[in-house]
């Protein structure tokens, strides 16, 4: 987003705490000091808390700076410094736009801690989100799930967009196969994603069991971290079923042998029970794979629409279905990768996003004055 902005003129600073995902270390940055990163400047500042992330010395500097700046624009919701940075923008009067990065859907606020989100979003997160100038959603599905809290602010869908040229030729194979070579000889399903319980990858590995026993070439290729716990509990799944030989824990892949992962993969599943938009799935369909997803990914839901992405439902015996399917025909195979590398280009390039973002900010700034 800070990349396609400054094409604009438009001048980013990212603001952030140190936190480096669940069960992490902090990241190694320099606290309170502006880092460059190309285009776009970043703050860091040190969390208190594990649980809601505070930051007082973040909290400092909105209050101190905040006036400094045209629009704010807040990534996510249930999260101190999300709160802190809407109540230092209004208190001194700069609109801010509020991108709930999907956690306002139904099942994330039904499965995560449902009585303890129900009560901070009725004290704390709605009155943040009603004194907005406008709400970002990423997709149409996002935008109607949202649709139940009637704010009554602007409500505008931005598609996330990626700089997609590194996805047009990808490493060899044997890149991948090299660092993991269990993977050389086999016919790899993909997922890559963030590690976690919203994710679907248990209904994965039980839609994996039901093929693998028949399809002695099959592999499972899980590319990703999450918090240790459920890590592990996946795998002692994995073994209760009797494939964790034929799955391979890769961690978190970046740069090349992120690229080669897509490369080794025949297809691509991401079987999420809920996602606001699906960056992972956006970059398979860039490889030219053939991807899979469950109906409540939006991206997939939209991409279904000309056949660049196939849909299952969030059941292990249809996931396993729709991938022996994928996996008997080279022509289905041909045909959903063909549509996916073109609807992704056509749709979701830097360009296109930071125009619709840009947009967006000159529509708030104009309200406001």
């Amino acid at each position: 987003m800070a990349k396609a902005l400054s094409e604009h003129g438009v001048a980013v600073t990212a603001v952030t705490t140190d936190d480096d995902g669940p069960g992490k270390h902090l990241l190694d940055v320099n606290l309170g000091e502006e880092t460059t990163h190309d285009s776009w400047k970043a703050l860091y500042f040190r969390k208190q808390t594990e649980f809601y992330k505070v930051s007082m010395p973040l909290r400092r500097w909105l209050r101190a700076h905040v006036r400094e700046f045209d629009v704010v624009h807040i990534h996510a919701v249930f999260s101190y410094t999300s709160l802190v940075a809407g109540r230092a923008a209004a208190a001194r009067g700069v609109p801010y736009i509020v991108r709930p990065l999907g956690v306002l859907n139904r099942w994330g606020m039904e499965n995560r801690r449902r009585l303890l989100k129900a009560m901070s979003f009725r004290l704390l997160e709605l009155p943040m989100l009603r004194r907005a100038a406008a709400m970002h959603y990423t997709s149409g599905m996002e935008l109607e799930d949202a649709a139940r809290f009637k704010l009554q602010n602007l409500q505008r869908i931005v598609p996330i967009g990626m700089d997609l040229s590194v996805f047009d030729f990808l490493p060899d194979r044997e890149f991948f196969s090299e660092r993991l070579p269990q993977t050389a000889k086999t016919r790899n399903i993909l997922f890559l994603s963030r590690i976690d319980p919203k994710k679907g990858v248990d209904l994965l590995i039980t839609a994996f069991s039901l093929l693998a026993h028949a399809h002695a070439d099959l592999h499972l290729i899980i590319c990703g971290d999450g918090h240790p716990d459920f890590v592990a509990k996946l795998r002692v799944q994995a073994g209760a079923l009797g494939v964790a030989d034929r799955i391979t824990w890769a961690g978190m892949v970046t740069g090349q042998l992120r690229l080669a992962a897509f490369a080794s993969a025949e297809v691509f599943v991401l079987p999420s029970h809920a996602e606001n938009f699906g960056i992972a799935l956006l970059e398979a369909m860039a490889s030219g794979l053939p991807c899979l997803s469950t109906e409540q990914v939006a991206l997939a839901a939209d991409a279904s629409c000309v056949d660049a992405v196939q849909l299952t439902s969030r059941e292990p015996q249809a996931i396993a279905d729709a991938l022996r399917g994928l996996l008997s025909s080279e022509q289905r195979r041909l045909t959903l990768a063909g549509n996916a590398f073109a609807f992704a280009r056509r749709n979701y390039s830097l360009s296109a996003m930071g125009t619709a973002l840009h947009s967006l900010y000159q529509e708030v700034r104009h309200r406001g004055t």
